[in-house]
């Protein structure tokens, strides 16, 4: 089953929670879905299991700074199926205020390093994450660096050698 953009996962996932879903877009194969962050795990649960959809791998995860907009940042899960050899592309806004979202590691063990990243680099917290703690910063690191607003010349805290 394909829709008008020749995407089966929208049409699916149209079809099963229409409610859930606030915009969608596709073009050249690029298929994309705006969801309401309370319903992520659901929906990230329904683009697995459905067989049409069968989207079995998280390949990526990663954050988008709107600096201005309200709410202002986008989580963007990027997934594939092996089995369909397709895409799709799920996107939930956080508020900057509390930019909290569901992990997906249980659904989704890839997601263990990819929310760890966008917990250091960006600052949003992934409720129900094993082990939410810095990956790539050193504890000390103040501030999130990927964040629009993070001050360039910004000087970090000096940390010598332990022993």
């Amino acid at each position: 089953m394909v829709d008008d953009f020749g995407s089966t996962a929208l049409t699916r996932l149209l079809e099963h929670c229409t409610d859930a879903v606030q915009a969608t877009h596709a073009q050249h194969g690029d298929a994309t879905a705006t969801i309401a962050a309370p319903r992520l795990v659901e929906l990230l649960r329904f683009l697995r299991d459905d067989a049409d959809c069968a989207f079995e791998m998280l390949t990526d995860l990663t954050v988008v700074d709107r600096l201005g907009e309200v709410p202002r940042f986008e989580v963007v899960y990027h997934l594939y199926s092996v089995a369909k050899n397709q895409r799709v592309r799920l996107k939930v806004r956080v508020p900057e205020g509390d930019p909290v979202v569901a992990s997906a590691t249980a659904l989704y063990p890839s997601a263990n390093w990819m929310e760890r990243e966008a917990f250091d680099l960006y600052g949003i917290r992934f409720e129900g994450h094993p082990d939410l703690r810095r990956i790539l910063l050193y504890e000390e690191f103040e501030g999130h660096p990927l964040r629009k607003d993070y001050p360039k010349t910004k000087r970090q805290p000096l940390i010598g050698p332990e022993g």
